[in-house]
């Protein structure tokens, strides 16, 4: 294999030809920063934050890869991918993760001790979660807390401590990854099945629709009550409005439960999330006439 070669293999490890994992989880991080920064945050936190969700990422997938390898190749879905296929070995697996891992950990050294603290447990999740399939009826719920976590830490680095408001946006998240990861376990259903991993559609079973319905609907009265609070106005609803208007059409697409529906279904919610982001900083910029800028 060429060095090349070897390279577009580890591109494919960590996913960066599927960005809309790392999508999924820059989007609360980002309302996070707008939020605790009224709409005006410091270019330099966007990118850092960014940069580092694309990063912790890519060891995150790099880990489950490597705590999935025996699975893999027994899914449809997977079959293909790096470790699974062989094009890699374990050890190799390993060394990316840690390479992304202490190129993020290189991106806390701008930020306050306390983001820096937050990291920890941040990191901690990543690692445990893929194991979770193994054992916990409904994994999805620790990856909601994991695809969360950077937003206690954008509080920490922009205000020193993590407010209510932290949580309120942590809870509605939660169930936000609860909706679109369900859908994503719905496309393996019966290969998690058959090979004896746990995942939140066989968990709902036959109520998976109403399940993901209901994880859609908490999300987005946590988002109108957290616009509340915060005092947001047309151009935050409204982006509320278009989020809800493709959890409706998600909702509808995987009725049937075929393969292909729930996995473009799980895709869409990229832009459900970008929705809402717009709606935030529309807000902010047109209300109090706030943008990002250089401190």
């Amino acid at each position: 294999m060429t060095l090349l070669q070897r390279l577009n293999t580890y591109e494919r490890l960590i996913r960066l030809d599927k960005p809309v994992g790392f999508m999924l989880l820059m989007w609360p991080t980002l309302w996070a920063l707008w939020f605790a920064t009224n709409g005006a945050p410091d270019i330099r936190f966007v990118w850092i934050f960014i940069l580092g969700t694309i990063l912790m990422r890519s060891a995150g997938c790099a880990i489950n890869d490597w705590a999935d390898r025996d699975f893999d190749g027994a899914v449809k879905r997977t079959e293909k991918r790096p470790l699974a296929s062989g094009e890699i070995s374990p050890n190799e697996a390993l060394w990316v993760a840690a390479f992304c891992a202490l190129a993020a950990a290189a991106l806390l050294i701008p930020l306050n001790w306390s983001a820096r603290l937050w990291a920890l447990p941040a990191l901690a999740i990543a690692v445990i979660y893929p194991f979770t399939k193994r054992f916990f009826a409904v994994p999805q719920a620790v990856l909601g807390v994991a695809f969360s976590m950077g937003v206690p830490m954008v509080f920490a680095a922009t205000t020193g401590t993590v407010p209510w408001l932290a949580l309120y946006i942590v809870i509605a998240n939660f169930f936000w990854v609860m909706a679109y990861d369900t859908e994503y376990a719905m496309v393996d259903r019966d290969d998690d099945e058959r090979i004896g991993l746990k995942t939140s559609a066989l968990f709902f079973g036959k109520h998976d629709v109403k399940a993901i319905a209901a994880c859609y609907a908490l999300f987005l009265i946590a988002m109108v009550a957290i616009g509340m609070l915060k005092g947001m106005s047309y151009f935050y609803m409204s982006g509320l409005v278009l989020a809800g208007v493709l959890a409706v059409h998600h909702i509808g697409s995987i009725r049937t439960r075929e393969r292909d529906k729930c996995f473009a279904a799980f895709r869409g919610n990229n832009l459900l999330g970008l929705c809402v982001f717009v709606g935030i900083a529309l807000d902010y910029s047109v209300r109090l006439r706030a943008w990002p800028h250089w401190y």
